[in-house]
């Protein structure tokens, strides 16, 4: 949002090629502005703006000088905030923006409409249908079967990458929490894709280059890094389910598929289903390493806490979470 009484310090990318005595094209390329430390956008649209104090501060190496945080009526919202303000898909805000109430208020910055937050506040309490509770009644079932969730919802972020479960609850029919948690698994793998790709990205730069708005991607941030570190575990996880596939423990040398129980866990079972195994199952967690699990049905406990040992958990080379197949091998044999 642009904060009141910032509204002439307002920058478009233009305006930073300019400043920077670059071509527009030649800044496009560069992408300075994703540089670790750059100011963050002041827009959630996909035209990015900028504070010019902040860049100002930034460009002369002086410490970035925080916005103000107060609301004010007189910010200016973008779509997407209007939307959120609203607690409507920005599908919804594209028809509400034409009520006289709000269309007499539209203003335009940098090529980006806004309307001013305390008018939305006002159409937000004046508006017909404000009694109406959002979403899906709890005691109700989802309309989307569990397994088509995240390839029903993927299309609907591809459209609008701002989108909130407000508007997948509008598209899908499901709860609203069923919404907010496919929105986080999808923006955290693709946020996690990018940066595979990129040693340098952040998970906060990944989000804006996907134009996902900051404000709905906090829990979209800790499971990209968790995605990540389960992405970079794949090699390894593999090369022990081939190591237990040659003992002959394993039917198959079939990778295990990393999960994440929570948005900040990683882990793995590998099922013991081979001659005379050890244990019936293996679980591997990144903050605990190796352990057995007494149940190759539900290897996993439940939450995301590791269990105590005894009662067929043993937990295996403990000085690393990551040992030599051939001395998890070890480890199983003298257990």
């Amino acid at each position: 949002m642009i904060r009141a009484g910032r509204r002439h310090l307002v920058r478009t990318l233009a305006d930073l090629a300019e400043q920077q005595g670059v071509r527009l094209q030649s800044y496009f390329n560069a992408k300075p502005h994703t540089a670790e430390g750059f100011p963050d956008p002041i827009s959630s649209a996909r035209v990015l703006l900028y504070d010019g104090e902040q860049v100002d501060a930034y460009l002369m190496g002086r410490p970035v000088p925080p916005l103000p945080e107060r609301d004010d009526g007189q910010d200016l919202l973008d779509r997407r905030e209007c939307a959120a303000l609203l607690d409507v898909a920005p599908r919804s805000w594209d028809k509400y923006k034409q009520h006289p109430a709000l269309a007499q208020h539209r203003t335009e910055v940098g090529g980006v409409e806004h309307w001013p937050r305390a008018a939305v506040a006002r159409f937000k309490e004046d508006r017909p249908d404000r009694t109406t509770a959002p979403g899906r009644p709890k005691w109700t079932g989802d309309q989307v079967p569990q397994e088509q969730l995240l390839a029903r919802t993927a299309p609907l972020l591809d459209a609008d990458p701002g989108i909130t479960s407000t508007g997948v609850v509008e598209a899908l029919g499901v709860h609203r929490d069923t919404a907010q948690d496919a929105l986080t698994r999808l923006r955290a793998d693709r946020m996690a894709a990018l940066m595979d790709g990129d040693d340098t990205l952040t998970p906060q730069r990944a989000a804006q280059q996907l134009g996902y708005p900051a404000a709905q991607v906090r829990r979209a941030t800790v499971r990209a890094q968790a995605v990540l570190r389960g992405h970079r575990m794949r090699p390894y996880l593999a090369d022990v389910a081939q190591a237990l596939h040659h003992q002959g423990w394993t039917s198959t040398a079939t990778p295990p598929d990393v999960q994440h129980p929570d948005d900040d866990t990683v882990t793995a079972v590998l099922l013991l289903d081979g001659a005379q195994p050890p244990a019936p199952a293996l679980v591997w967690d990144d903050r605990y390493g190796w352990r057995t699990a007494a149940s190759r049905r539900h290897p996993l406990p439940r939450g995301a806490g590791a269990p105590p040992p005894g009662d067929g958990v043993r937990y295996l080379a403990a000085d690393t979470t990551t040992p030599p197949p051939t001395a998890l091998l070890a480890a199983l044999k003298a257990s």
